[in-house]
């Protein structure tokens, strides 16, 4: 089997990784629990897409800026709290997937808001490459086979997103990057799984 890529995502946490270890180990101290920031991070998810349904994107994005660091602090203090069940990781990913509906629901419901509705069916169409994505990973995880290849993981997602966001004449260049990003990448995930599992 060939090694595995290495994602942006690994590029990231392994730049931050020394920050974030000192900040869970803080928070830890503090008594905070992981599902706690899990938690606090769809929150702000949800506030955010108000602005975005309503057409201020800007704001949207910002508010989603500033709840960036609860998805990763979560898991930095459940590493210093030393936890050992597997509930946490369960939650992080099914609340991440209700925070990816509601990203993409709130843009879907700007453009029906506006009658343009076939940008409403390309926000759908990134809203399902989107969950494909993350499916194939869970059910190829389930045959003990990590999946991690893809254009676009999560974190592309959210960069594309925030840059769409921030600057609006790159709304529909975005989301037509990420309609078509996403179900290639679902692509790329199954094609993967189909060359490292046994059919």
């Amino acid at each position: 089997m060939s090694p595995h890529p290495v994602t942006l995502t690994d590029r990231v946490r392994a730049l931050t990784s020394s920050f974030m270890q000192s900040a869970g180990a803080f928070l830890h101290r503090l008594g905070i629990h992981p599902d706690v920031i899990t938690i606090a991070g769809l929150i702000v998810v949800v506030i955010a897409a108000v602005p975005i349904a309503q057409g201020d994107h800007v704001l949207g994005a910002v508010l989603l800026i500033l709840g960036l660091p609860l998805d990763a602090l979560d898991g930095a203090v459940a590493r210093a709290m030393q936890r050992q069940g597997r509930f946490g990781g369960v939650l992080d990913s099914t609340l991440d997937r209700y925070a990816d509906g509601v990203i993409f629901s709130a843009l879907a419901y700007y453009f029906a808001t506006r009658s343009e509705y076939v940008y409403f069916l390309l926000a759908l169409a990134a809203l399902n490459g989107t969950f494909v994505v993350s499916y194939v990973r869970a059910r190829a995880g389930e045959a003990d086979l990590s999946v991690k290849v893809g254009l676009f993981t999560r974190l592309e997602r959210l960069a594309v997103l925030l840059i769409m966001f921030l600057i609006p004449g790159l709304l529909i260049p975005g989301l037509i990057l990420l309609a078509v990003g996403t179900n290639i990448s679902a692509v790329q995930r199954l094609w993967y799984v189909r060359r490292h599992l046994d059919t």
